[in-house]
């Protein structure tokens, strides 16, 4: 393990957010360290195909195509300038005291830093149902991962299940790829998806493209639906028990099923940087704490999903605020954020509209039968969580130890939200009074022999 010289700068994610940042910064003449897992810089939402990748633009980002292509040609053309340092399929597995410890693909790699901006993003809020621990069982990132990195379905015949914007999404891009989709099933009921056009009007074209997605899915679509089960056999997922808003029980064949409640923050490393956390109750999850342009304290900075989902067009802006607020603080002469700070706002109250139309399904998880498994990396039923919440006084620490929740290798990313309902509901408490499973390093796992050759 080498350690090197501390850049001015240090950016993880390149996704929206991480791109604008970088942009901001090497306008200042500052060269800073962009670290991403990624093999090319866009992120999730503009993920980018291998070289030679057939599909185009417009097949993979559909309207968005050409935000992607402007975002990659920036990132691009300031990389090949030499005008920052790229480090890709790269991944940040701790931070501490202005240090990053990064695993590349030569072993783990110290990098000092006097900034650093946390552009880390979010990934999928699932929650678990009775089955979803067999083969064939996927988020829908995983999903649409794979059909925009590879250009394949993950089964012959699709279900997918869950509520908000991306559940849409992934469906009608499956289905333009070509793949078969055979139910799209949403937990949200109309009723309450109407409660949120208050906040979607704030933006007429996005939430009018989402409904001529929805249109093209035809019956395929369903709301206010209850999930029952995942049925499988040694082999797999085999069929999708579920009961239609009439409360007709149905049964639809497949082979795989993709799930996913809107996005869950990804927090871990601002966690280990030693950011505050509060508690948002529309969102039902734990979110660093910042002002208004992404400052966290301690040098640090936020912007993105990872802070405020406000999907790909806030996270652009919110880098820039980032990147902005760093550029102040270090002494560069400040220029007026107010215009960004409007359009935030906006998205701000278009994404509340969005969590209150396809809200996080705390009654489903909170039912759950005891035989259902919480916790797919260790195995752990809510059973086990319930008990753990009784010896363990309803706080979410105690009963990680105690039940092995969030101990796996997600570190907590795929349960903790849904672990904390059943301690919440079992301590007759709320989920702010339960806690958040600290963050751990590595972050990520990470490979025995790396540390070795550290050594």
């Amino acid at each position: 393990m080498s350690e090197t010289s501390s850049p001015r700068v240090a950016i993880v994610g390149a996704g929206p957010a991480g791109i604008r940042a970088t942009a901001t910064l090497v306008g200042a003449g500052l060269h800073p360290v962009v670290i991403d897992e990624g093999n090319r810089a866009g992120g999730q939402i503009y993920r980018r195909p291998p070289v030679g990748f057939v599909r185009t633009p417009e097949e993979l980002y559909g309207s968005e195509a050409a935000k992607a292509r402007a975002l990659h040609a920036l990132f691009d053309r300031l990389a090949k300038e030499g005008r920052l340092t790229y480090c890709a399929h790269s991944s940040v597995i701790a931070a501490r005291e202005g240090r990053l410890h990064v695993l590349g693909e030569s072993g783990v790699e110290v990098i000092g830093y006097d900034r650093l901006i946390l552009a880390t993003g979010a990934s999928d809020r699932v929650a678990p149902i009775p089955g979803w621990q067999n083969a064939g069982v996927y988020s829908l990132g995983a999903a649409q991962i794979a059909l925009k990195a590879q250009g394949v379905a993950l089964g012959r015949r699709i279900v997918l299940i869950g509520s908000g914007p991306l559940l849409t999404l992934v469906g009608a891009q499956l289905l333009k790829a070509g793949a078969d989709v055979a139910a799209v099933l949403d937990t949200s009921p109309w009723r309450q998806q109407m409660r949120g056009l208050w906040g979607l009007a704030r933006r007429p074209l996005v939430a009018l493209r989402g409904l001529v997605l929805r249109a093209r899915l035809g019956g395929r679509y369903h709301s206010g639906v209850r999930l029952t089960r995942v049925e499988a056999d040694a082999s797999g997922v085999t069929a999708m028990r579920w009961r239609d808003a009439g409360g007709r029980e149905r049964l639809t064949p497949c082979d795989m099923i993709g799930m996913g409640w809107h996005l869950r923050a990804e927090t871990h490393l601002a966690d280990l940087a030693g950011c505050a956390f509060i508690y948002d109750e529309q969102w039902r999850q734990w979110l660093p704490k910042t002002d208004e342009m992404g400052r966290a304290g301690n040098g640090v900075y936020l912007a993105g999903d990872g802070v405020r989902l406000l999907g790909a067009d806030g996270a652009e802006i919110a880098g820039r605020l980032a990147a902005a607020a760093c550029l102040a603080d270090l002494g560069h002469p400040a220029s007026s954020a107010s215009a960004d700070l409007r359009k935030l706002a906006r998205l701000e109250r278009f994404a509340r509209g969005l969590a209150l139309a396809f809200p996080w399904p705390a009654a489903m998880v909170r039912a759950l039968p005891d035989e259902a498994i919480v916790c797919r990396c260790e195995n752990v039923s809510a059973a086990a969580v319930r008990e753990g919440a009784d010896f363990g006084g309803g706080e979410a620490n105690r009963v990680k130890s105690l039940s092995r929740a969030g101990m796996g290798r997600c570190q907590g990313r795929y349960c903790q939200l849904a672990a904390v309902e059943l301690v919440a509901a079992q301590a007759g408490c709320t989920p702010d009074a339960v806690g958040r499973f600290r963050g751990q390093a590595p972050v990520r796992p990470a490979p025995v022999g790396a540390f070795l050759r550290e050594g």
